[in-house]
């Protein structure tokens, strides 16, 4: 009798926490369902890395880099794969359509770790024979150079990182954009060379001594040798959605070529780790670093797309 009512008592406690397992999996899906529904959604698709919920967000803003050209000296690197620049806007307080930008909160990068090809790879920014002299510091310098680097490992990648701060972040003046005058984009850069011979801290620029890009859509006023150069705002629309009634809109720049040849570069640093000390310099002598202000060029083209945060938040729905 007592084991057929433990029996019964386990088939019941086995029932009830069934039932409590299959409630609880209910409620989780129930809440990635609410999760995913809550992502905006249709033409604000591509504002779903926005942070609309940081204090002082107004603006969402998306651009895709789609060609162009970054040059350090006569060293030019193409720009043959996207660039995304995202993130929120907040007032900068000074006019009404300059803003500070800041990056998602979901830990995406602002700025898209893209690795572009360096033409002519390493064999073409370290020379080990400019190395000079016939002292016994500079033949061993010559030597482990020529060690470590002259192995074969020869494609290098650079990659456009933010060096942005909470001291100087990247701001963006949506009239000098549209009209074509002034800074439309102030953005503070460095820029990582990638190679596995070159290790994983080669740099050119840092937050502290960043390279300063101010991207206009208008014309440039750089120092000589460089002449001026112009930007376009490119053609500008606007994408409409309904969503429970309410009219939401997307504001689009396409073909949007934004431009400076007027910045400085700083020195390479911590290229080739260890060695850093023989590699650094070779490539300041080779790209000509520290590079003075009118010897340098970027040209950004691409799309923009910008929308109202609370526009954003209402396509989750």
């Amino acid at each position: 009798m007592s084991n057929d009512h433990s029996r019964r008592s386990a088939a019941i406690r086995r029932g009830t926490l069934g039932t409590a397992i299959a409630v609880l999996a209910s409620l989780v899906a129930l809440g990635a369902a609410s999760s995913a529904l809550a992502a905006p959604k249709g033409i604000f698709k591509v504002f779903t890395n926005c942070p609309t919920t940081e204090p002082g967000v107004q603006l969402c803003s998306y651009s895709e880099v789609t060609s162009g050209e970054f040059a350090i000296g006569s060293t030019k690197v193409p720009i043959n794969k996207p660039i995304i620049l995202q993130g929120g806007a907040i007032p900068t307080g000074i006019n009404l359509n300059e803003f500070f930008l800041v990056p998602p909160s979901n830990g995406t990068e602002a700025l898209s770790k893209t690795e572009l090809n360096v033409p002519g790879g390493l064999l073409d920014l370290v020379n080990c024979e400019e190395i000079k002299g016939n002292g016994l510091w500079e033949i061993i310098e010559r030597g482990s150079c020529k060690l470590i680097f002259e192995n074969g490992t020869t494609g290098v990648t650079a990659v456009t990182e933010s060096a942005g701060s909470t001291t100087n972040p990247p701001i963006l003046d949506l009239s000098d954009l549209i009209f074509e005058s002034g800074t439309a984009l102030t953005l503070p850069v460095k820029v990582h060379l990638k190679n596995p011979l070159l290790g994983s801290s080669c740099y050119i620029g840092s937050e502290t001594h960043p390279i300063q890009l101010h991207l206009t859509t208008g014309a440039t006023s750089p120092p000589g040798p460089n002449k001026s150069i112009k930007g376009t705002a490119g053609k500008a629309s606007v994408e409409e959605e309904v969503v429970e009634g309410k009219e939401l809109e997307v504001n689009v720049q396409t073909g949007a070529s934004l431009v400076d040849n007027a910045f400085s570069v700083p020195k390479a640093e911590g290229c080739g780790e260890f060695f850093s000390f023989i590699i650094d310099p070779i490539l300041d002598a080779k790209l000509g670093l520290e590079s003075a202000a009118g010897k340098n060029t970027a040209i950004q083209t691409g799309n923009l797309r910008i929308a109202s945060a609370e526009y954003v938040k209402d396509s989750e729905k």
